[in-house]
């Protein structure tokens, strides 16, 4: 069957009729005990802030599916980065390298830095899925997240449906803008939608916030609120709620804001009706599929779909108990 030597050609031939008759499949779980090999995955995800932080829930989504395949010998090398720090990106990339695993899952937060890790992977032909954003056409063996740019799309047009008149602002609270590819698809999408589809005269307008360890952005963007008749809010990331204690503080009335995902700050401020909707990424079940999808390609010799892209689910403060990711 291996063709080691010892079985003799007459038997050999009877074996594979027998094979070919039932249809026969190696077990994977036996053969890769009997190598004594095991499949090593690494994780790049952005450091959470927090422990509520959404990126602690993709990872929850790869322990699940790790404890589920572990009899296979795979195991896990988790690696994180700085969100606001490209050279400690760099760092713990090379560090990754270093390590050669069978597989990565990771998120190009960074667009220039992750084409240059995205160089060294394909150089020692190391298969890696995109999770949360993608790089077009990078190499990479699949991608599991949403479509961003229609993401942004979705976000316009509820706006849109909830803003009767009044002008909107986009607030990115990040730094080097540029650098984040998902943010800046969410935001072409944002702004296509009333591109494309406007008979009102809302006029748009961006900022970026970098930092918000103290309060003096709160002010700035209060005065923007006022002097532009800003009555519409869209955060193209998870940090709506700094936006929800910004309205707070001022109580400032008859704004309507959309922000991204489900964590446990922004929900608080979704159900107090201050934010009006939240676009959920489906994290965890991100984070499980990228892992999945590194066990059929490394482990079962599979062939898997490129894209894979995760439901943009509109959340509002009626259903959000309904999603057991919150819970």
């Amino acid at each position: 069957m291996h063709n080691r030597g010892e079985v003799a050609e007459s038997t050999k031939k009877k074996i594979l009729d027998i094979v070919e008759e039932l249809a026969y499949k190696p077990n994977i779980f036996a053969s890769t005990l009997a190598s004594k090999k095991s499949a090593i995955f690494a994780t790049f995800l952005p450091e959470p802030p927090s422990v509520d932080g959404y990126w602690n829930k993709p990872f929850i989504g790869v322990k699940k599916r790790i404890s589920e395949i572990r009899q296979y010998g795979v195991e896990i090398q988790p690696f994180t980065f700085s969100q606001t720090n490209p050279g400690n990106f760099n760092d713990e990339a090379k560090k990754i390298i270093e390590l050669n695993p069978d597989g990565v899952v990771f998120a190009p937060f960074f667009k220039k830095e992750s084409v240059s890790f995205i160089q060294q992977l394909k150089a020692k032909s190391i298969p890696f899925v995109f999770i949360d954003s993608e790089l077009k056409d990078a190499g990479q063996l699949s991608y599991i997240g949403q479509d961003s740019y229609q993401s942004g799309l979705v976000s316009g047009k509820l706006l849109d449906l909830i803003l009767p008149e009044g002008n909107i602002l986009i607030i990115h609270f990040a730094k080097e803008m540029d650098n984040q590819n998902h943010l800046v698809l969410r935001e072409k999408g944002f702004y296509d939608w009333f591109l494309n589809n406007k008979v009102k005269t809302n006029q748009l307008f961006t900022t970026e916030i970098a930092e918000t360890e103290d309060e003096t952005w709160m002010a700035i963007i209060k005065e923007k609120i006022n002097k532009k008749n800003i009555k519409g809010i869209f955060v193209t990331n998870s940090r709506v709620f700094n936006i929800g204690r910004l309205i707070e503080k001022y109580d400032l009335k008859g704004i309507q804001v959309i922000g991204h995902d489900l964590l446990k700050e922004n929900v608080e401020f979704l159900k107090k009706d201050i934010v009006q909707f939240l676009i959920c990424q489906r994290p965890e079940e991100q984070g499980y599929n990228a892992i999945n999808k590194l066990f059929r390609y490394v482990v079962r010799k599979g062939i898997v779909a490129t894209e894979n892209y995760t439901s943009i689910d509109i959340v509002t403060k009626e259903n959000v108990d309904y999603y057991k990711e919150f819970k």
